[in-house]
This record gives structure tokens, sequence and C-alpha cells, in this order.
């Protein structure tokens, strides 16, 4: 089953939107698989302390986007492929793109900059 140990409440972002991330980031991470369990609906919105219809919510956006199947009153489970794996990474990491970008260029960087500073941190080790 799916864990939601390191699942951490931001501010500033709607609570469903978190869970989306979170599970598209352990996708990418490789420590969500295909035929992985999710957490019943009652269950994740327990441990979460959420209303179910938050849960729900981020479920049903997962059954949209082909990440996850369930049924009624079933348990829901992972439908992962190398396709859908490579569309999800994309995904993330464009928008992890343009908002470095925009603050990038809120700050006043101008592009030659910005690549210096990607240059200076590629080759390091930075823990998140």
């Amino acid at each position: 089953m799916i864990s939601f140990e390191k699942f951490i409440m931001e501010d500033g972002m709607p609570i469903y939107l978190q869970i989306l991330q979170y599970i598209k980031r352990g996708i990418i991470a490789g420590t969500i698989a295909d035929g992985d369990e999710l957490p019943s609906r009652r269950m994740l919105s327990a441990l979460l302390g959420v209303n179910p219809n938050t849960v729900q919510k981020a479920y049903r956006m997962l059954e949209d986007e082909g990440l996850i199947s369930s049924h009624s009153g079933a348990k829901s489970y992972m439908v992962l492929n190398d396709e859908t794996i490579a569309r999800v990474r994309s995904q993330l990491l464009e928008g992890d793109a343009v908002g470095i970008v925009l603050s990038m260029k809120q700050m006043g960087l101008s592009k030659a900059e910005a690549i210096a500073l990607l240059e200076k941190y590629w080759d390091k080790e930075v823990n998140p």
C-alpha cells in the first residue's frame, strides 16, 4: 500500500492538489509503481485529517489522468506504464521549470545569470 508517512501539507495549495503532486512525484521517484494499492478514501482522509471529499477529488483527478483504477466500493490501484510515467515526468518537470524561470525573472536575473546559477548547482549534491 502506498505510504503517506512523508506527506507534508503546505499552505497556499489546495490539499487535493498536494495529494496529486505527492503521488506523481512518487511515481517519478520510483517509490510508487504499477499495481500499488492506494489507501481507502476514508483511511487517507483520517490519516491526513482532511474531509473525505478532498481525498475523493484527488482520486477522481488521478482516475481522469489514467493513473489509477478504482471502482465504487473497491480498492484503488495504480495503473502505470512507461508512456504514462514519461508523461507525468514531463508534466512535473515543465511545471517546476516554469516556476523557477518566473522566480528568476521576478528577481531580475538575466538568461545568462540564470544559466550560470543552474550550472553552479548542477554537479553539486543538493539535498531537498
